[in-house]
């Protein structure tokens, strides 16, 4: 039986942890979203965001669906994206012009770090215990023995 390195074990509890705060902050946001889906709408028209209202509907649940999904750990390619698209457009109706420190930090590092949870949020999900084709990749990756390249003659 192969066991895994230390260093794989911290990856997963680290990755979670990190999904637990991400996802959280995401549901943070979008649960004022969801509970007042005309307020958010009458903001999102305000910032010209197209179609206000279906924008406010499809941001909460966005923001509280896949913020839950993330923290699971289920889908997370798919949820890393949506979340990413979401502070993306943030970022280009929101935050146009806002500077760094007190503008757009939040909504950048949220989009970047979902993402980036999205495609190694370690094996502690949902997802490792579905037949997903990301994990069949890893698992037939894993079993493949790495071949050592023979050195090049002179």
């Amino acid at each position: 039986m192969s066991r895994r390195p230390l260093t794989s074990k911290v990856h997963d509890v680290t990755a979670l942890a990190a999904r637990a705060v991400v996802g959280v902050t995401f549901i943070a946001h979008g649960l004022p979203k969801a509970t007042d889906i005309g307020g958010t709408a009458a903001g999102f028209e305000a910032m010209g965001i197209p179609a206000p209202a279906a924008a406010a509907v499809v941001g909460a649940v966005i923001e509280v669906g896949f913020g839950a999904a993330l923290i699971l750990g289920l889908l997370l390619p798919l949820t890393g994206i949506a979340l990413a698209a979401m502070m993306g457009a943030a970022l280009g109706f929101a935050h146009v012009g806002d500077a760094f420190v007190g503008g757009f930090e939040l909504p950048l590092a949220l989009g970047v770090t979902a993402l980036a949870l999205g495609f190694s949020g370690g094996r502690l999900a949902l997802d490792s215990l579905l037949p997903l084709p990301w994990n069949e990749l890893r698992a037939e990756k894993q079993q493949t023995p790495a071949t050592e390249e023979a050195p090049a003659s002179a």
